[in-house]
């Protein structure tokens, strides 16, 4: 719904009579501050002028949004806030003087002022900045959704969905919880960084732009890159790059960056979204768990003070279960029936699943996993052991033909993590790009591609590595709670409106 024209008209009338005041909001360009609101209120006692001494001595200054204000003719209350806390602030006509004065009933919910004075509690109890001086730092044209409070509880503030995804600087401002489960994601973000960091892991970036976009099953964006007349694709993975660092005999590297895959969209998938993945030399998949249990158990505790979250324990080693012992447990189907492809359709179609168009081992044994195993994965859980069909990167089980050395992570019933002890034979790598290339040539978009810069990197040799990799996205939304992706992306791609750029209501 647009914004009321002859609020904002009247609001520009008041931003002229600033001006001519000569406390122009925009001609600020900085204002010095004591500290944040919730450093006050924290340090009250240690700021606050004690009983006898001169409250000149003990100036303070804060510069916040105001959210709430109240006239009571020669005098006035408003809460400035921050973002993260608001702080009461007090103003009296006869110290500021009718200039200031006139300045001050010409504030609206919205503007930002910086205020100087002192400390001191109300009759009530409430911390509060007794204003000496203050100035206009600038004016908002609109009027902002912020609601009602009472107790704890709000009404009538942002709750249209779409608006608080489409304004989402609105939605920072006005709904606490958001704002809390958005700067949650950053926090995450640089606890993982450190945590590689402190483990000797040199932090790299590799290129968006790429001729073949491989490392994962998934179908690219594509683009032109007009200075080399070439068609380009967006990555998909950070994968293959970061392995020909390895091969360049740099031994932990890790990445946290932007891939692009053009699909589908649901409640946890965007089809941008932040990838962290990390290889280490002369590790295997064994070790590759430990990492991940390390990193769970560190990142919960230093974003959140505890490594329990949400009835989960990431102090303890996760579960680990083989796939087609999970699959038997689950479906009755024997790992003998998944020996070849024939029998594997009809035990699908034994269990009531669809099996004519089926004609991939390897992908009706993880239609099984995703149907009959992945629902029950609530606690943190390695499933281990999967096919060579759908793991082009991952090195064979010499133990066992047919499956490679893979796994992936699991916690209440959603992937979380894949990891593999990494192929290092180029002849091995070439033949599984092949047999990818004759799937993509019978009509699979998702293939993966032959890249032959990579097997050149191979061929120079490549130690023994393990290498891992999260979806950062889907890391943030399980230890926030968040149940829709969306709610822990800044700036989630929408639709264009029908109006345009509409405003709230």
């Amino acid at each position: 719904m647009s914004e009321d024209r002859s609020v904002r008209d009247l609001r520009l009338e008041k931003l002229a009579r600033l001006r001519e005041l000569g406390h122009d909001p925009f001609s600020v360009e900085r204002f010095s501050q004591t500290g944040s609101a919730r450093s006050l209120l924290e340090r009250f006692e240690e700021l606050a002028p004690k009983d006898g001494q001169d409250l000149s001595d003990h100036p303070i200054s804060f510069g916040g949004r105001v959210v709430s204000y109240r006239l009571m003719g020669k005098a006035a209350f408003a809460h400035l806030s921050d973002g993260d806390e608001k702080i009461q602030a007090y103003f009296r006509k006869d110290e500021l003087g009718d200039t200031l004065w006139e300045a001050f009933n010409l504030a609206d919910i919205g503007d930002h002022i910086g205020v100087t004075g002192t400390l001191f509690l109300t009759k009530t109890g409430e911390k509060t900045i007794h204003v000496t001086s203050f100035q206009f730092l600038s004016k908002s044209l609109q009027t902002l959704p912020l609601g009602k409070e009472k107790e704890g509880q709000t009404w009538y503030g942002l709750t249209d969905t779409e608006q608080r995804y489409r304004h989402r600087h609105l939605d920072l401002i006005v709904n606490h919880e958001a704002r809390n489960m958005l700067l949650s994601r950053s926090r995450i973000v640089s606890a993982v960084r450190r945590f590689f960091e402190d483990r000797g892991y040199l932090e790299v970036e590799t290129p968006l732009l790429q001729l073949e976009a491989g490392g994962a099953a998934a179908r690219p964006f594509s683009t032109h890159y007009n200075a080399y007349k070439l068609d380009v694709k967006l990555r998909i993975s950070l994968e293959l790059y970061l392995k020909r660092i390895i091969c360049g005999d740099v031994p932990k590297v890790f990445e946290i960056g932007r891939v692009f895959r053009n699909e589908g969209v649901s409640n946890r998938h965007n089809p941008e979204f932040t990838l962290l993945e990390w290889y280490e030399a002369y590790a295997n998949l064994e070790d590759m768990m430990e990492m991940v249990e390390g990193l769970f158990a560190d990142v919960t505790q230093k974003v959140f003070g505890s490594q329990q979250l949400h009835g989960l324990d990431f102090g303890k080693p996760w579960h680990r279960l083989d796939l087609l012992t999970a699959i038997e447990e689950r479906s009755g189907i024997t790992a003998s029936e998944l020996r070849d492809l024939d029998s594997a359709k009809k035990a699908l179609q034994r269990v009531g699943l669809p099996h004519e168009k089926e004609n991939n081992l390897g992908g009706i044994i993880e239609k099984l996993l995703e149907h009959f195993v992945e629902p029950h994965l609530q606690e943190p859980t390695f499933i281990v052991g999967y096919p060579l069909e759908t793991s082009p990167l991952a090195k064979k089980d010499p133990a066992r033909p047919g499956f490679t050395r893979r796994f992936e992570g699991y916690v209440l019933g959603r992937e979380i993590c894949n990891a593999f002890s990494e192929i290092n034979d180029p002849l091995d790598q070439r033949e599984r790009f092949e047999a990818q290339v004759a799937e993509r040539a019978a009509g699979d978009e998702e293939a993966h591609p032959l890249d032959e810069d990579f097997l050149f990197a191979l061929e120079g040799g490549m130690p023994p590595t393990g290498g891992c990799g999260i979806g950062i996205d889907r890391l943030v939304m399980l230890l926030t709670g968040a149940q829709h992706v969306r709610e822990i992306l800044l700036f989630p791609m929408m639709k264009p409106s029908k109006e345009g750029t509409s405003q709230p209501d």
